[in-house]
C-alpha cells in the first residue's frame, strides 16, 4: 500500500507504541522465569510478535497474545524434536533467542526474512560454537543443535550490543557459573543497560567489574506478576524529529523521563540543532523556534535515530555531519543508503561517505515519490522529512512500519489534520 502525504507541518499530541526494545527482553525473561506474568503492551508490532511466536516454538502456550497484553507463562523445558522459530525480520529475536535456545537444550532452526540472513553474527557465533552449539546455514534458515556450556566467553563491544544482552540472558540458565567479558570501546552502551534493568526485575543475580560480568548458574528469576512495557523512545523520536520542523510544536505523551532507552538522546541532539524541548509530566513537547543549524552527530549510540534526524537536518541550515554510523549498512536496508536515496528523492543536498552522512540543509525539500527499501525507518522518516516539502510526499510499500510502530500513519494522519 501507497500512502501520499500531503505538504507541511505537523501539530498536536501523540502517545507513542510500547517499546520493543524492553518487550523482547521481558517477554524472554517472563518465559525463562518461574511464574506467570502479564506484560501490558500498548501496540504489538512484527517484531514483538516475532518474539512470542519464537517463545511459543520452543514450549507450548508460552505466549498468550491479547489486543494490548501478552500472557507469559514459564518455559518450563524444550520442545522434543525440532523447533522452528519463526523470527521474521527481526535481529533482536534472533540475537538474543539463539544463545537461549542453546542454553535450554533445544533444537532446531530460525526462520529468517528480508535481509536477516545477510546480516552477521560473528564473533557471536563463534563464541557459542566453542562452548557446546553446533551452527548450520542454509539459505533463510540457521540451524542449530547442542547445549550451551558454562565458561567464559569474550566479546568485543564495538559489534552488536544484542551478542551481549542475549548471552546476558542465557548464561543464567547454565548449570555451572560463567564470566562474560566485553572488550574494546562498548557502543549501544544503553540497550545494556535496559538487559540488565530487565534481569534485575526478574531477580537474576550477577557481579560486574568494569565491563566483566560473573553470573551464577542454575538461576530461574521471576518476573512481578504484571508489568508494563515503556512507550518507546524509538517510535517517539520520528514525531519528536517533525515537531522540530513545526512551528507548532508536537507533544509526545507517555514518556519516561529516567528511561534507559538509548534512544531518550534524542532531545539532547534535537536541542542542539536549535529546537526547543519541554519536558513535563511525562510529557514532551519540541517546537522549531527560529532557525534549525547544522551540528555534528555521533551515531554510535543512537544508530537507529539516523534516518529521524536526516530529515531535520535537511532543514537545518549549514552541513549536519553524521559520524560513526557504518553500522547502518547492515540493518532492514544499508540505513546510510536509504537514508540517502530518500532524501534525494525529496530534493535535499546529501552525500553518504563510507560511515557516516553529510547533509546540507535547505530552507525547503521540492516532495516526490519515495521508496523506503522495506524499511520501517526509511518510511517514518520520509514522513518526517514530507513537513519539509512544499508538494506532496509519497511513500510506497508504506505497511513496512507495522514492524515497530503498526498504528504510524493513523498517528501521524491526526497531527496532520485534513493531511494524508
Amino acid at each position: 500500500m501507497d500512502v501520499t502525504i500531503l505538504p507541511g507541518p505537523l501539530a498536536g499530541a501523540v502517545r507513542p507504541p510500547a517499546s520493543k526494545s524492553q518487550a523482547h527482553r521481558l517477554l524472554i525473561c517472563g518465559a525463562l522465569g518461574r511464574g506467570e506474568t502479564r506484560l501490558l503492551c500498548d501496540g504489538l508490532s512484527r517484531d514483538i510478535v516475532a518474539t512470542a511466536r519464537c517463545l511459543n516454538a520452543l514450549g507450548r502456550d508460552v505466549c498468550r497474545l491479547g489486543e494490548n497484553e501478552i500472557l507469559v507463562r514459564p518455559l518450563t523445558g524444550a520442545m522434543e524434536g525440532e523447533c522452528r522459530l519463526p523470527c521474521g525480520e527481526s535481529g533482536s529475536t534472533l540475537r538474543f533467542l539463539l544463545p537461549v535456545a542453546g542454553a535450554l537444550g533445544a533444537r532446531g532452526a530460525f526462520c529468517m526474512e528480508g535481509r536477516l540472513p545477510q546480516r552477521p553474527l560473528e564473533p557471536l557465533d563463534r563464541e557459542l560454537e566453542a562452548h557446546g552449539i553446533s551452527l548450520r546455514r542454509d539459505g533463510s534458515l540457521l540451524h542449530w543443535s547442542g547445549r550451551l556450556q558454562a565458561g567464559r566467553y569474550v566479546l568485543p563491544g564495538n559489534v552488536s550490543s544484542q551478542y551481549i544482552s542475549g548471552l546476558l540472558m542465557a548464561l543464567p540458565l547454565c548449570a555451572g557459573d560463567s564470566e562474560l567479558e566485553v572488550t574494546g570501546p562498548v557502543e549501544s552502551q544503553a540497550y545494556i543497560a535496559m538487559t540488565e534493568d530487565a534481569l534485575r526485575l526478574a531477580g537474576i543475580q550477577w557481579r560486574k567489574d568494569g565491563w566483566r560480568y560473573r553470573i551464577p548458574g542454575g538461576q530461574r528469576g521471576s518476573l512481578p506478576a504484571q508489568c508494563r512495557v515503556e512507550a518507546d523512545y524509538s517510535s517517539a523520536a520520528f514525531f519528536l524529529c517533525a515537531g522540530a520542523l513545526s512551528p507548532q510544536g508536537v507533544t509526545v505523551e507517555g514518556l519516561n523521563p529516567s528511561s534507559s532507552q538509548g534512544d531518550r538522546g534524542v532531545l539532547e541532539i534535537l536541542r542542539a540543532f536549535g529546537a526547543r524541548v519541554e519536558e513535563k509530566d511525562g510529557k514532551v513537547t519540541v517546537r522549531r523556534e527560529g532557525r534549525l543549524r547544522g551540528i555534528t552527530i555521533d551515531a554510535a549510540p543512537v544508530p537507529d535515530l539516523v534516518p529521524a534526524l536526516s530529515a531535520v537536518a535537511a532543514g537545518a541550515e549549514g552541513q549536519t555531519r553524521i559520524v560513526r554510523a557504518g553500522r547502518l549498512r547492515l540493518k532492514e536496508s544499508d540505513r546510510l543508503q536509504s537514508t540517502t536515496a530518500m532524501l534525494t528523492a525529496l530534493g535535499a543536498e546529501i552525500e553518504e561517505l563510507p560511515d557516516g552522512l553529510v547533509i546540507t540543509g535547505r530552507p525547503a525539500l521540492a516532495g516526490g515519490t519515495v521508496d523506503p527499501w522495506g524499511d520501517h525507518r526509511i518510511a517514518m522518516a520520509a514522513a518526517v522529512a514530507a513537513c519539509l516539502c512544499r508538494e506532496p510526499v509519497t511513500v510506497k510499500n508504506s505497511r513496512c512500519t507495522e514492524k515497530s510502530y503498526p498504528r504510524f500513519w493513523e498517528d501521524y494522519r491526526r497531527l496532520k489534520g485534513e493531511g494524508i
